[in-house]
C-alpha cells in the first residue's frame, strides 16, 4: 500500500482496515541477581550480580526514549527496585494499616485513581485527581504544582500526611523495624539493617523509576509493525499538526513536556487551586499545572487536576472549545476562537488517543503486588 500523505517520515507504515491486537509479552522486566545484559527492543540492563560487591546494579535504557541517568545518590539496583515494589502495596505504612501507595495509584488504571478525589484513611478526599505514575524515570518536579524536585522527595509525602495515610514518619521507620522480613531486605538493598526515612523513600523511587510504558499499538505503528485504521490515521495527523496543536504539549516519545501550563480551564483567576502559582507565590505562575503525560490516557479517567472531565471526549471538546481566558492561559490556547474541529475531527482524535494505551504495562508481573491477596 502506497505511504498515506503526512506520514513521509514513516515511509513504511499502513493502514489496516480494523486494528490487529498482538498478544503481549506480559513480564519485559526481570528482577533478579542473574539477568540478561540486554533486552532486546525494551530496555537493556547492564549489571552486576556478584554478591560481594553490594547490591545488583541495573542501568536502564529504552530505545527510543532520552537517555537516562541515575541520581548520584540513588543508583537502581534489583534489591531496590524490589523493595521498592513490596513498600509500594503495603498497607503497613498507614497508620490503620488500610491504605498503600497503591489504593490512589491503581496499576488496573495505569497507577492512577477512577475517583475523582482519593480518599485517605479517615474518609476525607484529597483536592486533586491522582497522577498516573508512567515514566517517571525522565519527570523533573513532581505533583501537578511540581512543588517536589524528586521522586524521593514526592514519596515522603504521603506518609504523614494527615487526608492520606497518616502516619508520622518516626512510626513508619519503628514498623518496618520491628517487621521481621523488611531488615533483611533494607539489608540486601543498601546494605544495613537499620531502616531509614531515607531508605524508604529512595526503595519507593527505584521501583517507580521502572515504570515504564512503551509497548502501545502507537509504539508498534511506529516501529512498523502494526497499521492503524483510517480514523486513527486521521488522529495522529490531527494530533501532530497545528489542526489539532496536542503535539506542543505532548510530544514524542513521552507525550508530556513536563512544564506547566494554564491550559485554560477557569475564568475566575483569583480563586481556587493556584497550581504551580501556589509553591513559587509568582502572579505569573497562576493556574498552572504539569502537562500530564498521554500514555495509557484511556485507562487514567477522570481528567485534568481536578478530575473535572469524565471522558476523553469532554477533553477534547474543552480545547476545541477554546477554554477560557486569565492573565497566565497559553499562548497555544486558543481562547473564544477554538480550534474548529469538527465532530469526525475530535473523535478521530479520541481514537488516535486510544492507540496509546499499553496492555502489558498495566499486566507486567513485575509492576503489579508481591502480596497475595
Amino acid at each position: 500500500m502506497e505511504p498515506q500523505p503526512g506520514l513521509s517520515k514513516f515511509p513504511s507504515t499502513r493502514i489496516d482496515p480494523a486494528p490487529k491486537e498482538k498478544k503481549l509479552s506480559l513480564s519485559r522486566l526481570i528482577f533478579a541477581p542473574v539477568l540478561l545484559c540486554s533486552i532486546l527492543l525494551v530496555f537493556a540492563w547492564g549489571c552486576s550480580s556478584d554478591p560481594a560487591s553490594g547490591p545488583t546494579r541495573v542501568t536502564l535504557s529504552v530505545p527510543g526514549f532520552p537517555l537516562y541517568e541515575d541520581p548520584p545518590e540513588n543508583p537502581l539496583t534489583v534489591e531496590g527496585i524490589e523493595l521498592g515494589r513490596r513498600l509500594f502495596y503495603d498497607k503497613i505504612l498507614s497508620g490503620d494499616n488500610t491504605q498503600a501507595c497503591a489504593s490512589c495509584h491503581d496499576p488496573a488504571f495505569a497507577f492512577s485513581d477512577p475517583r475523582q478525589f482519593s480518599v485517605g484513611i479517615d474518609g476525607i478526599e484529597g483536592t486533586r485527581n491522582a497522577m498516573a505514575l508512567i515514566n517517571l524515570a525522565w519527570a523533573r518536579e513532581v505533583f501537578w504544582d511540581g512543588r517536589e524536585p524528586s521522586l524521593e522527595d514526592q514519596a515522603r509525602r504521603p506518609v504523614p500526611d494527615e487526608i492520606e495515610m497518616h502516619l508520622p514518619w518516626p512510626e513508619a521507620v519503628a514498623k518496618l523495624q520491628a517487621h521481621p522480613e523488611y531488615p533483611d531486605l533494607f539489608q540486601a538493598a543498601f546494605g544495613s539493617e537499620i531502616v531509614t526515612e531515607t531508605a524508604v523513600v529512595r526503595a519507593i523511587a527505584q521501583f517507580e523509576r521502572t515504570l515504564v510504558s512503551n509497548n502501545s499499538r502507537y509504539d508498534k505503528f511506529i516501529n512498523q509493525e502494526i497499521g492503524f485504521t483510517t480514523q486513527e490515521i486521521q488522529g495522529f495527523l490531527l494530533f501532530f499538526n497545528e489542526t489539532g496543536d496536542c503535539f506542543h504539549c505532548h510530544n514524542t516519545p513521552l507525550f508530556t513536556d513536563y512544564r506547566f501550563h494554564n491550559n485554560g480551564l477557569d475564568s475566575d483567576f483569583d480563586s481556587g487551586d493556584q497550581g504551580l502559582g501556589d509553591v513559587t507565590g509568582v502572579a505569573l505562575d497562576r493556574k498552572k499545572f504539569r502537562t500530564p503525560t498521554l500514555r495509557n490516557v484511556e485507562l487514567t479517567a477522570p481528567y485534568m487536576h481536578d478530575g473535572r472531565f469524565e471522558t476523553l471526549e469532554e477533553v477534547v471538546s474543552h480545547y476545541n472549545s477554546g477554554g477560557h481566558f486569565t492573565p497566565t492561559v497559553d499562548p497555544l490556547i486558543r481562547v473564544s476562537v477554538g480550534l474548529g474541529l469538527s465532530e469526525e475531527d475530535e473523535a478521530a482524535i479520541v481514537a488516535f488517543l486510544k492507540t496509546l494505551t499499553d496492555s502489558s504495562f498495566i499486566s507486567n508481573p513485575e509492576f503489579l503486588s508481591p502480596f497475595e491477596e
